[in-house]
């Protein structure tokens, strides 16, 4: 027997949830993430999906893994004019040149943090003092788009400098590094 899980209703029959998507859903979405690679990896993908679904996102993210040198922050923030024109032409990206810039100045940022906190995970997961924020959901029509925490961690990433760090992305990110638990009370993924 099938396990239940959250049932995400995109509206069409013509855009279903992708394997990927349900996968993503049952393995690593408000599981909590300490890997500073994956924190960073999270942050641009989800600055990436701004405008266009998280479906297409995860479709693509093999090649934005590759195109991005599995997104290890040194190598990213090093990106230089050559680099980023080539990202340009990457059909297995989203090819939009105010995002592409953005992962080069969200990873100097980053690595900015890491020096001055030890890690981006001390950093992060003190916003909460390392709890997770468990919302018990009786639907997922009940999830905000952003709350309090991600309104609040929004102001200081962008006032370091931060790009495509919205409180609305903010909030999904937090989701995707498991800081807050979204999952609905039925879904045996929790």
């Amino acid at each position: 027997m099938e396990k239940k899980r959250c049932k995400f209703d995109f509206g069409t029959k013509e855009y279903k949830t992708s394997e990927k998507f349900l996968l993503y859903h049952d393995t690593r979405w408000c599981k909590p993430e300490h890997r500073e690679q994956e924190l960073f990896a999270m942050l641009i993908l989800e600055g990436m999906q701004a405008g266009v679904s998280w479906n297409l996102i995860l479709n693509k993210e093999d090649n934005f893994r590759k195109a991005f040198d599995n997104f290890d922050p040194n190598i990213v923030a090093e990106y230089d004019e050559k680099k980023l024109e080539e990202l340009m032409q990457d059909p297995g990206i989203i090819r939009n040149k105010n995002k592409i810039r953005s992962a080069v100045t969200n990873a100097r940022a980053f690595l900015d943090i890491q020096k001055e906190f030890g890690s981006f995970d001390k950093y992060i997961w003190g916003f909460t003092d390392g709890k997770i924020i468990d919302h018990h959901l009786s639907k997922l029509e009940d999830m905000p788009a952003k709350d309090e925490l991600s309104e609040r961690i929004s102001k200081d990433l962008k006032k370091r400098g931060f790009k495509f760090a919205g409180p609305t992305i903010i909030y999904s990110y937090l989701q995707g590094i498991g800081i807050i638990n979204d999952h609905c009370e039925y879904c045996e993924y929790r």
